[in-house]
């Protein structure tokens, strides 16, 4: 919601990636992990870089273990450790992924991030009920477009309001 005022999730579009009794887990889509580029992460882990890594951007997955990596793939590309979303969106959180994509051969869309959102039990539910958060069904458009600066009024403009007009208020009948 426009209110929220934890700047780590202020104004953040985050897929949700597994939510169950014992918590949630997702991945920020629209914000960047500032002072690492891509190439500079393969460096560190002994992976030679091609010239297609450059493009490659890390971004901030959230506050949780934000020294491990994440990439939420398109399901063109499956490794045995990958984990399908459903029919159109994975999650890799291997080195196996990051080689491939290295080598030219990774997923056709991907989103590299350093660290994830986490809620525990029932935490995710109450902040929806508290009006914390809106949900909106993704799409691989806003997952994977470069546009992040819009990415926030792109998820909002898909529940067809205008954001200046939701109001932080909650009331329960």
């Amino acid at each position: 919601m426009p209110q929220m005022e934890d700047p780590r999730f202020s104004r953040s579009v985050v897929y949700l990636c597994a939510h169950n009794a014992d918590g949630a887990m997702g991945i920020v889509v629209n914000k960047l992990f500032g002072g690492l580029t891509f190439p500079q992460l393969l460096e560190q882990l002994d992976i030679a870089p091609s010239a297609a890594c450059d493009e490659i951007r890390i971004h901030f997955g959230g506050p949780v273990e934000s020294g491990r990596g994440f990439v939420l793939h398109s399901a063109d590309y499956v490794h045995e450790n990958t984990m399908l979303m459903d029919g159109d969106v994975a999650l890799t959180a291997t080195v196996d992924v990051l080689r491939a994509m290295a080598e030219g051969n990774g997923p056709s869309q991907s989103l590299l991030a350093l660290g994830y959102a986490g809620w525990g039990s029932g935490q995710l539910d109450s902040e929806i009920r508290d009006n914390a958060w809106l949900t909106v069904p993704a799409d691989a458009d806003l997952l994977f477009n470069r546009d992040l600066e819009h990415k926030y009024e792109q998820a909002i403009h898909k529940l067809g309001v205008d954001v200046g007009l939701l109001s932080g208020d909650v009331g329960h009948a």
